[in-house]
């Protein structure tokens, strides 16, 4: 690996070099490192690109790094993951990508995730993605994730994107059976004319599930966004979905919920709050020496933080 790939992977995974434990690394479409262990055991697919990540019962403490880079232009990447977490275990996930282009053609990653929860397991799924190269060549994410939750299961997922992503389309299908949880915090940043477009459909169909979506956003200069959330509540259950957005420059931001509460006990919620900073923020952060772009960065920064 050079140093780009290395700054890649400090960026989506926070890596320093070939992690510990279980881990794929795959750049530019093809794998160029892998290990497994006896707790986690990856798999290449045999029917098509991508591997299947098997965690034992009762697993704890461990993780898992799958993070993808792609360095080159007129490149598009497809690859197809699906993680089996057996019963009781609790292991954090590292995923994400980074594409660096500097050509004038675009270069796509399409990540298509399918997590299968068995009963009582426990997964806190990172996805981080970043965009570089000084190319007119675009930097897109199409990302799919679809998530199967057995009874007393728990995902948590934490998804970023802060800025050089050209075009992302996230889409996240969820069903939770009875008393699993489902926890997403998502932290989004969007500048020039970049547009993301966040995709949530969960399904509450056991009883007791729940479900809690955070969306925290900043669009800049013309760029565009649109949150669109779809909540079924099917059986006792509790959902909360919460969009909210700061506007910069000439940026637009959408939000567009659905909920349908197909049971007398659904207690289903949205929230959305979307509009510029504040000038007494501004105001008094400027008092205290910074200029006005630094104010506002400050504030961008403790808001997605």
């Amino acid at each position: 690996m050079d140093k780009t790939d290395e700054l890649l992977l400090n960026q989506i995974a926070e890596l320093h070099g070939v992690p510990e434990g279980s881990f794929n690394i795959r750049k530019n479409g093809e794998s160029i490192a892998r290990n497994s262990t006896s707790d986690i055991e990856i798999v290449p697919k045999s029917d098509k690109s991508g591997i299947n990540i098997i965690i034992k019962a009762g697993v704890k403490n461990k993780s898992v790094h799958i993070p993808v880079l792609i360095t080159v232009g007129n490149f598009k990447d497809v690859v197809y993951n699906d993680f089996y977490v057996g019963k009781y275990a609790d292991v954090t996930i590292i995923a994400g990508c980074g594409i660096h282009n500097a050509t004038e053609s675009d270069s796509t990653h399409d990540g298509i995730h399918t997590f299968h929860l068995e009963d009582n397991a426990k997964v806190r799924y990172i996805e981080r993605h970043v965009g570089s190269g000084d190319g007119t060549g675009g930097k897109i994410f199409y990302p799919v994730t679809r998530v199967y939750q057995k009874k007393n299961s728990v995902m948590i997922m934490e998804t970023t994107q802060l800025g050089g992503v050209t075009d992302t389309v996230r889409k996240t299908y969820s069903t939770l059976n009875g008393n699993s949880k489902l926890i997403v915090k998502e932290k989004l940043l969007t500048d020039y004319g970049e547009r993301a477009v966040s995709h949530f459909d969960v399904k509450l169909a056991g009883e007791d599930s729940s479900a809690e979506i955070v969306s925290r956003s900043v669009a800049r200069g013309n760029s565009f966004q649109h949150f669109k959330s779809r909540l079924v509540g099917k059986n006792r259950c509790f959902g909360h979905v919460e969009c909210d957005g700061i506007l910069v420059g000439n940026a637009r931001i959408c939000s567009t919920p659905a909920i349908d509460a197909a049971h007398k006990d659904a207690s289903l919620i949205h929230e959305a709050a979307i509009g510029k900073i504040a000038s007494d923020q501004l105001l008094k952060l400027m008092t205290l020496g910074l200029d006005s772009k630094q104010a506002e960065d400050t504030i961008i920064h403790g808001f997605l933080e």
